[in-house]
């Protein structure tokens, strides 16, 4: 399971184990806070592609999907 401080969640890169749209290279481009500093919205976009994609944040916590960092 991979580790993951919503406050820096912002600008993160990540690669997906399985491409996602033939896109396996991610960046956190944007991160939208509650009133209470939860999460709602978490968006990706593809680093080459530029395909922007909404995601639930939860899920880059899944190591057997996502890996921290470009690899």
């Amino acid at each position: 399971m991979n580790q993951i401080n919503p406050k820096k969640l912002l600008h993160s890169k990540w690669t997906a184990l399985t491409p996602i749209n033939k896109a396996k290279h991610f960046m956190v481009i944007e991160v939208e806070f509650s009133e209470e500093n939860e999460v709602i919205d978490c968006v990706l976009q593809a680093v080459l592609t530029k395909h922007t994609e909404s995601i639930d944040w939860q899920d880059l916590k899944e190591s057997n999907k996502w890996k921290h960092g470009w690899k």
